[in-house]
């Protein structure tokens, strides 16, 4: 039986074998559960999501609320090259 072209493409957008394709899903599952990257997700959680702002990260770690316009317009700035 075959498949559709268009179904693994759905499935698979980088072209990758199913070989290969089945690796990366466990390294992605990995690199998800490690004990940094919990605790950034549980973080995320915790401030929460609006739609009427976006969280800034600072550069010192930090983050804060900041408008949808100056966060992704990188504060009149524009974006970076």
């Amino acid at each position: 039986m075959r498949t559709s072209p268009l179904r693994s493409f759905v499935a698979n957008s980088q072209g990758l074998s199913p070989k290969a394709l089945k690796a990366k899903r466990a390294r992605d599952l990995a690199a998800a559960k490690t004990p940094i990257r919990k605790a950034k997700k549980a973080e995320n959680q915790r401030i929460g999501q609006k739609s009427d702002s976006d969280i800034h990260h600072r550069p010192d770690g930090s983050t804060v609320r900041v408008s949808i316009k100056n966060n992704r317009g990188e504060f009149g700035k524009g974006t970076r090259t």
